[in-house]
């Protein structure tokens, strides 16, 4: 008969971070407005909130053309999700990847960086 040493009374260590009683505590996750180390971000425009938390970025790049050697600007649209509204379109933004939110919706909100209103009224 093999004895099982956590049914024998030998006590298993702590977990890092667990109280005096051996339970586990609630380690704060990463924190919602902060990217990982590394994480990558993109940062963009907002030109649609129409939708229950969610925004439509885009984002803007150039690429050099292979054979005239010209810059050429592209564009992509990614959905982005925003929990609180708190953007709305002409805002530029900050966002980065997470897990999907469903099947075209898989980058989150990290910052507003200018409203809209402060653009418009420095081009005025």
């Amino acid at each position: 008969m093999s004895e099982n040493p956590v049914s024998s009374g030998a006590q298993a260590a702590p977990l890092p971070g667990a109280g005096s009683h051996g339970e586990a505590t609630a380690q704060p996750a990463a924190g919602h407005g902060q990217p990982k180390k590394g994480q990558r971000t993109l940062a963009g425009r907002v030109i649609s909130d129409k939708m229950q938390k969610t925004v439509t970025v885009e984002i803007e790049r150039l690429i050099r053309h292979s054979r005239y050697s010209k810059y050429v600007r592209r564009t992509t649209k990614l959905l982005a999700h925003d929990e609180n509204g708190e953007s709305h379109t002409g805002d530029l933004v900050i966002i980065t990847p997470c897990r999907p939110f469903s099947k075209r919706k898989s980058w989150r909100l990290l910052e507003v960086v200018k409203k809209a209103e402060d653009i418009k009224g420095k081009q005025a």
